[in-house]
């Protein structure tokens, strides 16, 4: 059975074979033809009297691109060694965040299979693979997709996928899919031709949004967001940027999609987790729907980002200006949101509202780094390319011993230096243009140097953004990556930096001359960090965990930590709060 949604269409002929079929109007806008296509078989759909043939909105491979003939493809025909996998719930894990074209020199599915090894090693437990579905051109972050269920053919296609996470699997590694439902790419989408699948005059910061009052569309996301993990064994999806999904239905689509999803996890035996990403500081997008939330197992802090990107780097303009408060961190630390109703001086009003705190801390995803805060400035540089070996040592205390789920952005276990910047492969020259340009004024207007922000279209600008392997073995790269492997055991090994309970945490920061200081608690664990000049002072501590300085001791009870470095000790169980003061 053949099958597409297109209301806007008089008539509709299926392409296959080189002869043209037609399909019959049914109720709702479908049209349908008793036709079985073979695997591997091209075809698309011809609207009305045109003579060119579209891409099937529900494709799944498209050999030449998104603008030519979808081909068939039957995903039952892959032979799963995955019989045994029960996945891994989120809770507990460590998030490592790639892009697959930038990850090896290949840029492909079978390269990143050799690479599992070292996200093992890593102490990584789920992958999450920047967006897959079809795009324009040879090479783009992902964002730019216009077929939500296809996989890009330069990274190997729907079965190069299925057999990435099956051996993600077998090295006992889930995966997560980052999945674009707000918006479709400038080039290739096709939807308005057959039916309302954007909503008309409404637009996101990207597009056209979504026209979620259309049961079909409705259908459309569902079904696809459902296909990755019964069809492709993923293991949960990342939902980009989902403030920008207009819906108001009694039943918010979210909630759907939490529903969806949890009934086909006690159908498949494991769990299935989805991850927001929302620009909201809504807690309702992780509460219970037995409490009026949503039910989605978690959803991305970039509150805690900007609280440590400040801390480290001392940026204060544009959104990170408010985090250069002195308690940003230790707020966000025992309370998950800095912004939890308080005024934002960015947005210019009161923003975001308080995490109960019966809510599991694990539910946020925390990280020092990702794609966005990397590729989105103008030079795409990453913290190791602005900080010294011991604040990027730092910068790994605090992301792996944060109260969230933590998160790695790919190459930052060793300190990459190759930037991540935005890069983009439109065919269309205009358009090209139109990026570039638009990418230099933006920055312009935040008053960066237009001179620094690299052409998108530049191949070059791709290329520098592909991680160098042969760096993870060398001097700093490799003590860096030392630090990251015992954190992670660490994590494994000590139950305060798992526990779920926002009532185990607690914290403040001290400005000594100048310098923050923090002293943050997690159970009978102290995360001690001294980001000024001079040596510190903690009294009442005790045993040493771990620590980014081999200079750190502990003298009777009191630690002192030399500058820019962290600790992680014990507490005795008596002890009184300990005290920070300057060594002298």
């Amino acid at each position: 059975m053949i099958e597409v949604w297109a209301p806007r269409a008089h008539r509709v002929r299926l392409r296959h074979g080189g002869v043209d079929a037609d399909l019959r109007l049914e109720d709702g806008g479908w049209w349908r033809a008793d036709i079985d296509l073979a695997d591997g078989e091209e075809y698309g759909f011809v609207l009305d009297d045109s003579e060119v043939a579209r891409p099937d909105p529900r494709s799944r491979r498209q050999p030449r691109g998104v603008h030519d003939l979808s081909a068939w493809f039957d995903p039952s025909t892959f032979s799963w060694t995955d019989a045994s996998w029960t996945g891994l719930q989120l809770a507990g894990g460590l998030i490592y965040e790639l892009h697959l074209g930038t990850f090896t020199p290949e840029g492909t599915l079978d390269s990143a299979i050799g690479k599992l090894d070292h996200l093992v090693d890593v102490g990584v437990t789920h992958i999450e693979l920047l967006p897959v579905n079809g795009f324009n051109g040879v090479w783009n972050w992902g964002y730019d997709g216009v077929l939500w269920n296809t996989v890009h053919e330069a990274y190997g296609g729907p079965a190069a996928y299925q057999h990435f996470v099956d051996a993600a699997h077998a090295a006992g590694l889930a995966v997560i899919q980052d999945v674009v439902h707000n918006h479709l790419g400038p080039s290739g989408n096709y939807l308005p031709e057959f039916g309302p699948y954007l909503r008309d005059g409404s637009r996101n910061t990207w597009g056209f949004s979504l026209n979620l009052d259309e049961p079909a569309v409705r259908r459309h996301l569902l079904d696809s967001a459902l296909m990755w993990m019964r069809d492709y064994h993923v293991d949960g999806l990342r939902l980009d940027a989902v403030h920008a999904l207009k819906d108001d239905a009694p039943v918010h689509i979210l909630q759907e999609l939490a529903e969806a999803s949890d009934a086909l996890s006690a159908h498949l035996g494991r769990p299935l987790s989805l991850i927001a990403e929302s620009d909201l500081n809504d807690p309702r997008l992780i509460l219970p729907r037995e409490a009026g939330g949503y039910g989605l197992t978690a959803q991305w802090s970039d509150d805690w980002h900007h609280s440590v990107h400040v801390a480290l780097t001392g940026e204060t303009s544009g959104y990170y200006a408010d985090f250069a408060a002195l308690d940003a961190v230790p707020k966000t630390w025992t309370r998950g949101f800095f912004h939890d109703g308080t005024y934002s001086s960015f947005r210019g009003r009161d923003h975001g509202g308080p995490i109960p705190p019966q809510v599991p801390a694990w539910r946020l995803v925390t990280f020092a780094q990702d794609h966005d805060q990397i590729g989105n400035r103008a030079a795409g540089d990453r913290l190791s390319q602005m900080l010294s070996f011991e604040r990027l040592a730092v910068a790994a205390v605090l992301t792996l011993t944060a109260p969230g789920t933590p998160m790695l952005f790919m190459g930052e276990e060793w300190g990459a230096s190759t930037p991540w910047q935005f890069f983009t492969s439109h065919p269309e020259p205009e358009l090209g243009e139109a990026t570039a340009e638009g990418r230099i004024a933006e920055f312009a207007r935040m008053g960066w140097d237009p001179h620094i922000v690299p052409d998108p279209q530049d191949p070059e600008t791709f290329l520098r953004s592909k991680l160098r392997w042969d760096e993870v073995s060398e001097g700093d790269h490799a003590r860096l990556l030392a630090l990251y492997q015992g954190l992670a055991r660490l994590r494994r090994e000590r139950p305060e930096l798992t526990d779920p309970a926002f009532a185990s945490l607690s914290g403040e920061a001290v400005d000594v001359d100048g310098g923050r200081v923090y002293r943050l608690h997690r159970g009978d664990l102290l995360v001690l960090v001294n980001l000024g000049d001079e040596p510190v002072r903690f009294e009442g501590t005790d045993e040493i965990l771990l620590a980014t300085d081999a200079a750190t001791a502990v003298v009777e009870g009191s630690l002192v930590l030399p500058r820019d470095s962290a600790a992680v000790v014990v507490t005795s169980a008596d002890a009184q709060p300990p005290s920070v003061d300057a060594e002298e």
